[in-house]
């Protein structure tokens, strides 16, 4: 009897080390989910920055036609006008775009790095 008691111990060992690798996978897929919807959402702040400076740029093309005629009736030179309105509505799209450009190389490349971090380590724990 008792070897057999024995080999129902190892079975109850075997099942909660199955139980336990089931739950870390679970947890380690949780992990790579929620890794992933974080770099989903930086990558559309970047999209929406980008569209941003878009936008700046064009409106900046937009002010410097609207500017010509506002520009005549100041004491500056007219040109000199334009080109301080042009020049800071594109330093405006440029700072966009560069938080832009950050924001696109925080969510790439979309792998969830952490996750198989967590896995390789879980691995290494369990083979030893």
């Amino acid at each position: 009897m008792a070897p057999s008691n024995g080999n129902q111990r190892l079975g109850v060992a075997a099942k909660q080390v199955a139980e336990h690798a089931s739950a870390l996978t679970r947890l380690e897929v949780e992990l790579a989910q929620i890794e992933l919807k974080q770099k989903a959402q930086s990558l559309g702040v970047g999209v929406g920055l980008s569209a941003g400076a878009a936008v700046l740029a064009l409106y900046g093309v937009g002010f410097l036609l609207a500017t010509i005629a506002a520009a005549l009736a100041l004491v500056v030179d007219w040109w000199l006008a334009l080109l301080i309105v042009t020049a800071v509505l594109f330093l405006i799209a440029g700072i966009a775009a560069v938080i832009a450009r950050g924001r696109f190389r925080n969510a790439t490349p979309p792998v969830p790095e952490q996750a198989i971090e967590e896995a390789k380590l879980t691995t290494e724990a369990i083979k030893h």
